[in-house]
């Protein structure tokens, strides 16, 4: 939907699981508690022991651990199986949860929570396999089954639909559909452990799944009363709705019962009664809000905001039928709130785009909390700002680029950088570089001079604001998630690289989906990004001598598909076609979109090799791994993520394939690069993620691409 890539699309994902849990009224934790945390999203893992590896187990479980104690689950069912075919990150997990099932209840375990012992473990009794995943083993038998083809009595809406709206946030990952009327489906669950006695009858079984349920629990005797009073008033609120004074009626009654089980809960019931009881205070609180007709609402004008500045706050505030209301504001560290305004102070905390928890009912600060009175009891509700002030550094600018490209092979070492939007407005603007390195003041920024003698490296130059190193801010906003930001060093990389270019012109066809056009020219190719009507001329094409297609435009680049037949007889002629990584349905037909039939692999994860340092073995010696450049072991160090995805499957003869690698323990695959003398030209598909790589400022494939776009000679 957007450019955001890396950490800054994991950032734009975290907001966009948080929308998904407030459809569903969901508490979320992530694994993950701080950017610089080990669980990460490294890339694709084709084990949950590389994963955790990777993560550090005893970290992970550790975290788990935590999770568990906080929340005190009676059930636990992880998302997906632990077969080989399945994504690494989603068989750690399910090998962590099966840990964690002893590990949480251990009281040898270290940690600052009592122990809690998960009453029940399932595992999805339903395969994992499709464009991504091919399980090896089939899925466990199903014990129980969960109807899903139901509708909730409050909206009618099927439970599939609900699911579906909830999923319809996850926008990056192309999710969520519309669910006519009536459909739904049932889920059916395996019971791989249990400390409950009895059969399994249902998901329930064994467990208190109501307040008079608990009353159940041995040494629950002193509530007993209490607690069935509190589970006969929940039923009449829900068979009320939606008349809402029978409603308010009976959650407050409920309320009180649950308030007296709590003050009088004997010590020994405490660990299995008393949390459920907090949660069900929280749950009435909203209930008493709504049904009483109390509305609350603030919102900042400006949602970005820096220290020392401030922006209008809106706050509407309807009592509705509560005997009284209080509302305050509860605010991050370093800001305050007058009648109308929202100031930021100077030492106010920057804005987190990867929060650990996340709670609807609970949102994080900026709150309003509000204590609604009713028929003598205080109420306490927290409800989220409309709009979240997010406070971004106090020294900040937007650098173009923030990545540079040398090509030691050619003359220029010249870099001009654009400093844009500094904050302070005011402040003076710097920026450090190696030595050696001659840098000036030009217009709105920098003109940069490597040396002539500039060695093949890396170099950071940092950019500082009254001396002061400053933040590069990217703000991410869209109309289906909260704003958020995420912040790092404003810094110029600048990658020098030898590579020897060839003498031709190159159209680029991208779809937007890579910047690989950018980075030739980079380069220092003679590179032209090609329109639609250029792809449609016979005679524009003939003054190319490459055309090079990324990523996925067969898919999103209009009628490009369909000028398949027009590239080839191009290609026949005698031009350099280059194809780069699409999937097989991104218009990929087989036999008609490659001048020779040429199939991708599917699914991804059998057709990829995932280990970034797998051993490459150069399987011919092709003019594209020798001319201009001669490819060596050193160009395939270094590589970040993985080496490619969505190989080929199976080619025509025509093509040679000229690279050999595999994931540990794999057969080798020999479809992430191949070429094919078509007529008097050539025709080159690759896997490899060179733009991925580019991106990165990894030498090897700046080196690699331009052998890609040579001639046939």
């Amino acid at each position: 939907i957007g450019t955001e890539a890396g950490a800054d699309l994991g950032a734009l994902r975290t907001r966009e699981m948080e929308r998904a849990c407030d459809v569903l009224n969901m508490r979320m934790y992530w694994h993950c508690e701080s950017p610089d945390d080990a669980i990460t999203d490294f890339g694709f893992s084709k084990s949950g022991e590389e994963t955790l590896d990777r993560w550090g187990h005893d970290h992970t479980l550790a975290r788990f651990v935590e999770i568990v104690r906080t929340e005190r689950p009676d059930i636990l069912c992880p998302t997906f199986l632990d077969v080989p075919g399945q994504h690494g990150h989603h068989r750690a997990m399910t090998k962590a949860a099966h840990e964690v099932m002893q590990a949480a209840a251990h009281p040898a375990f270290a940690s600052n929570l009592p122990p809690w012992q998960i009453k029940k473990l399932y595992l999805p009794a339903w395969s994992g396999a499709g464009q991504a995943y091919d399980d090896d083993e089939p899925p466990p038998n199903a014990t129980t089954t969960i109807d899903g083809t139901g509708t909730d009595p409050a909206t009618g809406w099927g439970w599939e639909r609900i699911g579906q709206q909830s999923r319809a946030y996850h926008r990056t990952q192309g999710m969520g559909r519309w669910m006519p009327p009536g459909q739904g489906r049932n889920w059916p669950l395996h019971l791989a452990e249990t400390h409950l006695s009895g059969q399994d009858t249902n998901l329930s079984a064994g467990l208190p799944s109501t307040l008079s349920d608990l009353a159940m629990i041995p040494g629950a005797a002193p509530i007993a009363d209490h607690l069935r009073a509190a589970g006969d008033a929940v039923n009449r609120a829900v068979t009320a709705f939606p008349d809402r004074k029978v409603t308010a009626d009976a959650a407050l009654e409920a309320l009180r019962a649950v308030r007296r089980a709590m003050d009088r809960c004997p010590d020994e019931v405490q660990d299995d009664i008393l949390h459920r009881l907090v949660a069900k205070e929280v749950q009435l609180g909203h209930v008493l809000r709504l049904s009483l007709g109390v509305e609350a609402r603030a919102g900042s004008a400006d949602v970005f905001l820096s220290p020392n500045q401030n922006t209008v706050l809106t706050v509407e505030v309807d009592p509705g039928d509560a005997d009284a209301i209080e509302v305050r504001h509860d605010l991050p560290e370093g800001m305050t709130a007058t009648d109308d305004r929202i100031i930021v102070g100077t030492d106010a905390s920057l804005g987190d785009p990867y929060r650990s928890v996340y709670d609807p009912a609970a949102p994080p600060a900026p709150a309003l909390e509000m204590k609604i009175g009713a028929d003598g009891q205080g109420i306490a509700v927290r409800l989220p700002y409309e709009a979240d002030p997010i406070v971004l550094p106090g020294r900040q600018a937007k650098l173009g680029p923030e990545s540079a490209l040398i090509n030691t092979a050619k003359a220029g070492r010249r870099i001009a950088l654009s400093v844009s939007d500094p904050v302070p407005e005011d402040g003076v603007v710097g920026l450090e570089g190696p030595d050696g390195w001659a840098i000036s003041i030009h217009g709105d920024g920098f003109r940069i001079d490597a040396p002539a003698t500039l060695s093949d490296g890396l170099y950071t130059l940092p950019v500082t604001i009254d001396g002061t190193p400053a933040q590069s801010v990217r703000r991410i906003e869209y109309p289906h998630i909260a704003p958020t930001a995420r912040t790092r060093p404003a810094e110029l990389r600048v990658r020098a690289v030898n590579a020897v270019l060839p003498d031709v012109r190159v159209g680029y066809i991208g779809a937007g989906r890579d910047r690989v056009g950018h980075w030739l020219g980079a380069l220092g190719a003679n590179v032209t990004e090609l329109t639609d009507e250029d792809i449609a001329s016979d005679g524009v094409l003939a003054a190319y001598d490459t055309l090079v297609i990324g990523i996925f435009a067969m898919r999103f680049r209009p009628g490009l598909a369909q000028a398949a037949r027009r590239l080839h007889r191009w290609c026949e002629a005698g031009g350099t076609l280059l194809t780069l990584y699409h999937r097989p349905w991104d218009n990929w037909d087989p036999d008609t979109i490659p001048p020779r039939r040429l199939e991708i692999g599917q699914p991804s994860l059998r057709w990829r090799v995932t280990d970034e340092n797998a051993e490459v073995r150069h399987l011919s010696d092709h003019p594209i791994l020798n001319s201009p450049n001669r490819i060596s072991p050193e160009d395939w160090s270094g590589w970040v993520k993985e080496r490619g995805l969505y190989f080929a499957k199976s080619w025509d003869e025509a093509y040679v394939p000229l690279l050999e690698m595999a994931d540990p323990g794999e057969a080798p695959h020999h479809g992430a690069l191949l070429a094919a003398d078509i007529g008097r030209g050539r025709h080159v598909h690759t896997s490899l993620i060179l733009h991925h790589q580019m991106e990165n400022l990894v030498p090897g494939a700046f080196r690699l691409m331009a052998n890609l776009i040579a001639r046939r000679e």
